[in-house]
C-alpha cells in the first residue's frame, strides 16, 4: 500500500454473495481478484488496476448485516483521526481495531451520516 497519508486509497465492498459480486465487477470493469481471506470468511483483493487506481477488495459478510461499499483514507494515526472526526461533528461507528497483520482501522460517519473508514498500514 502507498505510504501517502490522508489519501483515499482503499475501498471495500461487503456482501453476503461474494462470488456473484466479484463476477459483477469482473464483467463490468475487467477486475480480477485473489483470495486473501480465511476459511471462515472470504476476502477477495482486487488485482491492481490502471496506474493511479486505488486498491480494494470484496469482504464476505453474513446475512445479518446489510451489504455495503466504503472508501478508506490512509492516516498516520487512526485514534487521532477518530478524535478529530468527533470534534468536527462526526461519529465513530467502529472503534479502533487491528487485525492479525497489524493493520489498524476504524469506521466513521461524517456529520450527515456518510460512512467511511480510516486506516494505518502495518508498521506505520
Amino acid at each position: 500500500m502507498s505510504a501517502i497519508t490522508n489519501a483515499v486509497n482503499w475501498f471495500e465492498v461487503g456482501t453476503d454473495r461474494p462470488e456473484e459480486t466479484g463476477r459483477f465487477y469482473a464483467d463490468l470493469f475487467g477486475w480480477g481478484f485473489s483470495e486473501q481471506g480465511t476459511p471462515e470468511a472470504s476476502y477477495r483483493v482486487a488485482e491492481p488496476g490502471p496506474e493511479g487506481s486505488i486498491q480494494g477488495g470484496i469482504r464476505e459478510i453474513d446475512g445479518s448485516s446489510p451489504n455495503y461499499a466504503i472508501f478508506y483514507v490512509q492516516v498516520a494515526d487512526v485514534a487521532d483521526a477518530c478524535r478529530r472526526a468527533e470534534a468536527a461533528g462526526g461519529k465513530v461507528l467502529v472503534p479502533v481495531q487491528s487485525n492479525d497483520n497489524g493493520l489498524v482501522f476504524a469506521h466513521l460517519a461524517d456529520p450527515v451520516g456518510n460512512h467511511f473508514g480510516v486506516y494505518s498500514p502495518p508498521g506505520a
